[in-house]
Formats: structure tokens, C-alpha cells, sequence
């Protein structure tokens, strides 16, 4: 299964891609993120292996996380036409994704941001909710997106959401 979802962010570039790659802001925008602790190397660079933990309702989720591209390596003093990559894969039980993400300029003061997902399905079980629910997948990364549009400008914190 493979689908693209897309936002536009009243930031730089520079300062949304910034945001975005800090370990520190994720539980303010990336709702029900119980745990993001790299397992190898260093948060947010390329080969660096973590375990992720997402509390979906009743149900939890536990993978690990590759970041398999980020370019440029340094967020600093990025170059005007240059469009930023961060690529990562999550392994977990019956499942594997890809996301690719590319943040450019739209203007001097909006990211374009667009999240290419591809998910692959290894048991029956989540081979079904991927034929039967493609929809929540996508639902769920445009909510994701939206969290961190919210937190990015107006400092909105998903934790202290009511509901």
C-alpha cells in the first residue's frame, strides 16, 4: 500500500526542518508516541536504529526505526533551492513502512511538506486491516502532519489536547 499526503507550514524551511528533526518536540506534536529512544547512533542521523513505541486507543505498537536518508546532514544554513530529505523504515511485528519525506520552500516564510508512505504487510492479520482500513493509515499520517503544523506555529502541544 502506498500513498502521499502533503501540508503547508507558515515556517522558513530552515526553522520547520529544525523543529521536525529536535527528539525534544516529538511528544508535542506526535500524538500517542509513548517512547522514541534510539537503540544505535544518533538521533535523526542516517543508520541510527530506535525503538518506537505508539499508543493507538487500545492498541499498542512496537517497532524499530532506520533512518536510511537526511540530506542535508546539517539543518544549518541550508541552501535556498535545495529540498530536504529525511527518509527512515519501521519494522514491527507483521509489518514494514517506508517514509519519505521532503521538506522545500513554497515561500521565503512556508515549507511545503510531503510524506511519501509505503507500508508491506507480513501476517494475515494486518495483510486484512491494510485491505480493509488504507484509509485510517492515511488518515493517521495527515493527522500527524496537521499536529505538527499546529505545534510548529502556534505552539500547540497534543498533550494537553481535551479528548
Amino acid at each position: 500500500m502506498k500513498y502521499t499526503v502533503s501540508i503547508e507550514i507558515a515556517l522558513p524551511r530552515e526553522r520547520a526542518v529544525q523543529l521536525l528533526a529536535d527528539p525534544a518536540h516529538m511528544p508535542k506534536w506526535l500524538r500517542g508516541l509513548v517512547l522514541h529512544e534510539p537503540l544505535s547512533g544518533v538521533h535523526g542521523q542516517v543508520g541510527t536504529k530506535s525503538r518506537v513505541v505508539m499508543q493507538m486507543g487500545q492498541r499498542t505498537f512496537e517497532g524499530t526505526e532506520t533512518i536510511t536518508r537526511r540530506e542535508p546532514p546539517d539543518l544549518h544554513g541550508i541552501p535556498k533551492a535545495s529540498v530536504v530529505h529525511f527518509d527512515r523504515e519501521i519494522v514491527g511485528d507483521g509489518m514494514w513502512s517506508a517514509v519519505r519525506d521532503r521538506l522545500a520552500e513554497a515561500g521565503p516564510e512556508t515549507t511545503l511538506w510531503v510524506s511519501e508512505n509505503e507500508y508491506r504487510f507480513g501476517s494475515m492479520l494486518m495483510r486484512l486491516v491494510g485491505l480493509l482500513m488504507p484509509g485510517a493509515f492515511r488518515k493517521q499520517s495527515r493527522e500527524h502532519m496537521q499536529d505538527f503544523k499546529a505545534f510548529a506555529e502556534e505552539g500547540k502541544d497534543v498533550r494537553e489536547a481535551k479528548g
